[in-house]
């Protein structure tokens, strides 16, 4: 198996998106969303995760129209990606 980020879907969205990520081994894991000035604005995995397919629901609620990435950081893969809020 492959470490695999997917494309939000939908995208744009508003004001909910869903992430799929993909593990193939137990391994520290990082999923954070990030503002287009680099701020970290959520959360959603900061520990060891067991192998398998995951979705997170991303919810712009509260938050302003525009780009966002998400970033899926683990021991060996890194990948970012983009979004776009539109209210």
């Amino acid at each position: 198996g492959n470490f695999f980020l997917s494309q939000n879907f939908p995208n744009p969205f508003n004001p909910t998106t869903r992430i799929t990520f993909s593990l193939p081994e137990r391994t520290f894991t990082s999923l954070k969303i990030y503002d287009v000035s680099g701020r970290e604005v959520k959360t959603y995995l900061n520990a060891v995760t067991s192998p398998g397919t995951y979705t997170v629901t991303f919810d712009g609620t509260g938050l302003s129209s525009g780009v966002y990435f998400y970033r899926l950081i683990t021991d060996k893969f890194m990948e970012s990606k983009k979004m776009v809020l539109i209210k």
